[in-house]
């Protein structure tokens, strides 16, 4: 049975458009921002991770929607982003000044962590030119309606970044669903970016005002995910999966990692446990994890199978130095369907 309804591939130019900012992700490698002299300069952002993988690991049709500071820093971003292989036609330019008081183009310093010295990045993204996104620098009814799309991902870190990027989400989303698009949203808070702005109650009001124009949930805490997905079912009726990850972290190299599905029909279901799973760099875990699910989704795959394709790509992309995935759909298929860390069913 088909867990969504969805558009018909032949009728759409795009399986998925994702929206949110893209950042430049500089990494000291094996050593620490505060000491090294180096750095090695890569893409990434929580939105844009998912569609980048669907793109790059799944073969799927995507477009990625962002706005770029117009200087040469964001040239460089472009530049980066164009090799991710995702459509950029609606990527909105935003005039930049020099000194970073407009349109900026945001920095992530991210240390990959080892043992007990855990990953941790510092962000540079005040006034970027994503934040300034507004609804109507994008042409919503052509995206949706004349060009066509099945499945339109956004998340949280977009959404809180300003005022106008969560009209922004409001307004694409609600035009998503009248075209008939499945829409899902990642929570993925992050205390940095809500710590000015009203912390974690904050964040969870912000998603509430959105959750009735969701039809896939990533990011619920796990911890009471039971609980919580029997009210989010009662209170929003749109809603028909929700999906998180399930980590325990033994240290920076070590975690044991899942997931658990929960399906408006079936309720909740867990996918493979991967026991001491060796990490190489976390950052973008959970992006491949809801990017595995939403592949399998559109597959017209069972759910459970969907959920176990997140588990081995999130899995598989915490393998690799960078935010986004560098693994192919053979590769996941073969962890999600033997594991190779201890699989427990």
């Amino acid at each position: 049975m088909t867990v969504l309804p969805l558009r018909d591939a032949a009728e759409c130019r795009y399986d998925v458009v994702t929206l949110g900012e893209v950042m430049l992700r500089l990494d000291p490698g094996d050593g620490r921002v505060r000491s090294t002299r180096t750095f090695s300069v890569s893409e990434g952002g929580g939105e844009y991770n998912v569609g980048r993988a669907l793109r790059r690991c799944f073969g799927r049709r995507v477009a990625h929607i962002a706005a770029i500071g117009d200087n040469d820093v964001g040239r460089l971003l472009h530049d980066l982003m164009l090799q991710g292989g995702v459509s950029l036609d609606h990527l909105v330019w935003k005039e930049a000044d020099d000194i970073g008081r407009f349109g900026r183009n945001p920095l992530n310093f991210t240390e990959r962590g080892f043992g007990v010295r855990g990953a941790s990045g510092t962000y540079d993204r005040a006034n970027s030119a994503t934040a300034e996104l507004q609804p109507e620098d994008v042409d919503w009814e052509r995206l949706f309606e004349r060009d066509g799309v099945r499945w339109f991902h956004t998340g949280g870190i977009f959404a809180g970044l300003s005022a106008t990027t969560f009209s922004t989400v409001r307004t694409a989303m609600r035009i998503a669903r009248q075209s008939g698009a499945v829409v899902s949203y990642d929570i993925n808070y992050r205390p940095s970016l809500w710590a000015a702005a009203g912390g974690p109650e904050a964040a969870h009001e912000l998603t509430e005002q959105l959750l009735d124009d969701i039809d896939v949930l990533f990011g619920v805490e796990s911890e009471g995910f039971d609980r919580a997905t029997d009210r989010l079912g009662h209170d929003h009726r749109q809603l028909q999966v929700v999906a998180t990850p399930l980590r325990v972290v033994h240290s920076a190299s070590v975690n044991d990692w899942g997931g658990v599905v929960w399906e408006r029909r079936t309720g909740v279901q867990r996918g493979l446990e991967l026991q001491g799973l060796a990490i190489f760099d976390r950052v973008g875990g959970g992006d491949g994890f809801a990017a595995g699910i939403i592949h399998g989704l559109l597959a017209g795959e069972p759910l459970i199978d969907s959920l176990d394709l997140g588990i081995a790509h999130g899995a598989l992309v915490m393998t690799t130095a960078g935010d986004t995935s560098a693994v192919d759909e053979a590769e996941v298929r073969r962890v999600a369907s033997s594991g190779d860390a201890g699989v427990v069913r």
